[in-house]
């Protein structure tokens, strides 16, 4: 786990976190990586295939003509075996 220092944090904060901490159980510590992650990784954050996929479904089915044009632009190569040496 990493280890973070926060320097001059101003008093009045430090008061706040403690209170809030204690409305919650738990240790400032504990508040403060709560906090630190609620806004870090908020739950309902959009994560990509999602967001791919509504994409998708707004632009709707594609064309044959459409389907074509990106079967002639794929590069059809073969792909070559990794080689790890």
């Amino acid at each position: 786990m990493a280890v973070v220092t926060i320097r001059n944090l101003p008093n009045e904060v430090h008061r706040a976190l403690r209170v809030r901490a204690a409305q919650h159980g738990r240790s400032t510590e504990a508040e403060i990586r709560a906090i630190l992650e609620a806004v870090a990784r908020p739950t309902e954050r959009i994560k990509l295939g999602s967001l791919l996929a509504s994409i998708a479904r707004e632009a709707g089915p594609l064309s044959a003509a459409e389907a074509q044009h990106f079967s002639q632009l794929r590069d059809q190569t073969p792909a070559q075996p990794m080689s790890f040496e």
